[in-house]
């Protein structure tokens, strides 16, 4: 962080009667709320509020979770209220951190609701507080960079680079050595041209990624714990390798990811660059299929399957439940989302879909609407897929290209409505000719935290 220039707070220029300024408050003032001497810190606050703006309110409120004291933090709550005219509450005499986080997601309610816009150094002032935390912060917002998504709407997930670290070409076992899966445990499954590998969730849990190599080609996997959505990538695009890792950054309450080449943050929904110097390129990574079901279902299927080793390198309470075991529990979210949709639960299941020939149309289907309908037909952007669901929960889409199945044996077989018989793969249906219908990339997510990306997606609950 740079130091505030304190000078900018004094003398008879600050001082003279107040008026509305075209010059926007310099950043300095702010950062004197919380560095400055007693006589600074009112000089700050006479400047911020002489020359108010609602945008003012985005630095406020993500600056006030770092302040020394809970003076300091009434005085900056004190200062929106006057500047903004709202009354959301502010730390009592004992403020403990759950009240102040209450208050903090109220008026960062009111901002996304009201959008008042954002300061024009608002990127540098996120450059300058997160660079006190982690110093490789400063290269995701220095020099105001291009964005597709809000930066105020960015959050810290209180982790630095990579501090959850993503397993990187991880050790994998046979099935038969895996005895530390149970066969109710959930597992994340892919197989692509033979290459057969699950991901337990309990492991992913604690890494929310893995760079792998899958039938010979480089993918990254993706797992957003707190938005409940697993996603495969091919890690290249166009000929271009992008090495991805874990940013340490939330936007939507989804994780954004960064590459090691441009330090750009990369939406995790979207697999495309939102912030930095990739934005604008036309980069989208390439979604794969991926399956969540149960271990002892997969390795029916698949009784030849590799799995993942405990022997990751890093120590963590691997068993199933141990990691977000509380957030798992109840329906309340770790950081705000500016809209919430009441017609499922915010962690209700969906299994959620859109393709890249239809980035406008999204789609999203209640799991338990699924359970009770084990073949269900539909269509996006025009084109027309299948979804089979079978015992154990997991649904697989297919494009159906038209044709109309009546019913499956939820194990390796259905038949469309003229009688055909159809082979159920991972990777597609064959039909009695040899006809292929190609899987097609879907996974499931948390509602509140697909919604919260894709507030105009079709949902399907029944």
């Amino acid at each position: 962080m740079r130091a505030p220039v304190l000078l900018l707070l004094t003398g008879a220029a600050l001082l003279a009667p107040t008026s509305r300024s075209p010059a926007p408050t310099p950043l300095d003032a702010f950062w004197a709320l919380i560095t400055g001497d007693s006589l600074h810190v009112v000089a700050a606050e006479q400047l911020i509020l002489d020359g108010w703006e609602d945008a003012h309110a985005s630095i406020l409120v993500e600056l006030v979770r770092y302040a020394p004291s809970d003076d300091h933090r009434r005085l900056m709550f004190s200062i929106l209220e006057r500047g903004t005219g709202q009354r959301l509450g502010s730390v009592g005499g004992r403020g403990t951190g759950r009240q102040l986080e209450s208050i903090l997601e109220r008026w960062w309610e009111w901002i996304w609701r009201t959008d008042p816009g954002m300061h024009p150094e608002y990127a540098t002032f996120k450059a300058e507080l997160y660079v006190t935390i982690d110093p490789s912060f400063e290269e995701y917002f220095d020099d105001s960079p291009a964005a597709t998504i809000r930066l105020d709407e960015i959050r810290w997930g209180g982790v630095g680079r990579d501090g959850i670290p993503p397993l990187d070409l991880p050790e994998m076992i046979p099935a038969a050595e895996a005895d530390y899966l149970e066969d109710d445990n959930v597992i994340f499954g892919i197989a692509l041209d033979g290459d057969v590998r699950p991901y337990p969730k309990r492991i992913l849990a604690w890494h929310e990624m893995f760079k792998d190599s899958i039938a010979g080609e480089h993918y990254t996997g993706v797992y957003c714990t707190l938005c409940g959505s697993m996603i495969l990538y091919r890690s290249a695009f166009a000929g271009v390798h992008h090495e991805l890792g874990t940013s340490g950054f939330l936007y939507r309450s989804n994780k954004l990811m960064y590459d090691h080449a441009t330090m750009s943050l990369w939406s995790t929904l979207t697999g495309e660059p939102a912030v930095g110097p990739l934005v604008g390129q036309e980069i989208e990574l390439e979604p794969r299929f991926v399956v969540t079901t149960t271990w002892g279902e997969w390795r029916r299927r698949h009784p030849g399957t590799l799995v993942l080793s405990l022997d990751t390198g890093h120590e963590r309470d691997y068993g199933e439940g141990a990691a977000y075991r509380d957030y798992f529990a109840t329906d309340r979210l770790m950081f705000g989302v500016p809209k919430l949709d009441p017609r499922l639960r915010n962690k209700d299941e969906v299994l959620a879909l859109r393709f890249p020939e239809a980035p406008g149309e999204q789609l999203a289907i209640w799991v338990v609407f699924l359970s009770m309908n084990r073949v269900y037909h539909d269509a996006l952007g025009g084109r027309e897929f299948v979804v089979l669901t079978d015992r154990s929960g997991a649904s697989r889409v297919y494009e159906s290209g038209g044709r109309r199945f009546a019913r499956w044996d939820t194990v390796d077989t259905a038949w469309d409505e003229g009688g055909g018989r159809w082979t159920v793969g991972e990777d597609a249906l064959v039909g009695p000719g040899g006809e292929r219908l190609e899987r097609l990339p879907a996974h499931r997510a948390f509602w509140f935290g697909w919604y919260a990306q894709n507030p105009g997606t079709r949902l399907v609950r029944g």
